[in-house]
């Protein structure tokens, strides 16, 4: 067992909910990565932030709307933020190491590894990584959304054993805390998130960040599909942490759903896709029996995507079936779409396989 932890922080919690960066927080925060790291933990952290910084550094008054003012300050501030953790950690003997991603960065295979053998040689040496999105240079059309799929993607990458969500409130609740005195705090969830509570958890948070409850159910879901456990609690409670990790304190303990997956499984399942394919209902039940999918069982493709690239497999309905490597281009398959697999040299020219997407890059969603 690795006893890698990832650790997600929000702006709302580094600042108290203020507009700046809550020094007392960033110290608090590095002696409790100091207190895992005695305990034997390999903790990694993905901290948001960084807009916050800038905006201190520079007397911004307000979060910008505006694409490059906000990439502006991310970038006066993400040096200043990590500057800020370099010396709480030194406090404790310990260093810190950045690292900044972008979607683009785990989308492709060769970066997603990477990445990984970046991260595990930093653990290995008993550095503490302080990952960020790097906001600086990302587009809309190349942003994660917000850092808690940023810290499930992460957590999958160094085949975490826990994710922990530190968030401005205690946990996931049966209904919104602040507008109802009577919501109860869910302490547990072993299977799937009952609608009603996605319906509770709301939209975004605080204003500070880009995220909120919704968010942080939403990266649940994609690291307990890869084995691994989820804990929702309040960031500013830092003591408990150890609590929570032996499955008790003040917090939503989300189960895993599944085994733990491989780790080219667990790349499809944490990299974006880059187009849909939809099958029938024969294709989908080969699918369910650990089958490939076929092209005769193809019935619509969406998105420009190529050879190689993630794909997301649909039912006949439209609900969510697996996600996989394409072993043929969207316009190709456009053309072998409901065709037996036989007859794909000839409508192409060439043959590539006879799978659209093969069992062994495929996952189950």
């Amino acid at each position: 067992m690795s006893r890698t932890l990832v650790l997600k922080v929000g702006t709302s919690t580094l600042t108290a909910g203020s507009g700046c960066i809550v020094v007392e927080r960033v110290v608090a925060l590095a002696a409790c990565l100091a207190d895992l790291h005695q305990r034997g933990y390999h903790p990694v952290l993905v901290s948001s932030g960084a807009v916050a910084a800038g905006r201190e550094e520079l007397a911004w008054p307000e979060l910008p709307r505006q694409i490059p003012a906000k990439q502006m300050l991310a970038a006066v501030g993400q040096p200043r933020l990590v500057a800020a953790y370099q010396q709480a950690l030194g406090e404790h003997a310990l260093r810190g190491a950045q690292i900044l991603l972008s979607r683009a960065d785990l989308e492709r295979r060769s970066s997603w590894l990477n990445a990984r053998n970046t991260l595990r040689a930093l653990l290995d040496h008993g550095l503490i990584p302080i990952v960020n999105e790097n906001d600086s240079v990302a587009t809309e059309e190349l942003r994660f959304g917000d850092n808690d799929r940023l810290s499930a993607l992460v957590a999958t990458l160094v085949d975490a054993d826990r994710l922990l969500l530190l968030t401005d409130q205690d946990g996931l609740y049966s209904a919104d805390p602040n507008r109802d005195p009577q919501a109860v705090l869910i302490t547990e969830v072993v299977a799937g998130v009952p609608d009603a509570l996605r319906e509770a958890a709301g939209g975004a948070g605080s204003g500070q960040g880009t995220g909120g409850m919704a968010s942080k159910l939403q990266a649940a879901d994609l690291a307990r599909r890869a084995g691994i456990a989820v804990t929702i609690a309040h960031g500013a409670k830092l003591d408990q942490i150890p609590e929570l990790l032996a499955g008790g304190g003040r917090g939503t303990h989300l189960h895993p759903i599944g085994d733990r997956l491989e780790a080219r499984k667990r790349y499809i399942l944490g990299a974006l896709d880059s187009g849909t394919v939809t099958v029938d209902a024969g294709a989908a039940r080969a699918l369910r029996g650990g089958r490939s999918l076929l092209p005769v069982g193809v019935r619509q493709i969406s998105g420009a995507f190529s050879r190689g690239d993630i794909v997301r497999v649909l039912d006949a309905d439209g609900a969510d079936l697996a996600r996989g490597v394409a072993n043929y281009g969207a316009d190709d398959l456009n053309r072998i779409a409901g065709q037996r697999s036989e007859g794909i040299e000839v409508q192409l020219g060439y043959h590539l396989g006879d799978v659209v997407v093969h069992r062994n890059d495929l996952v189950m969603t």
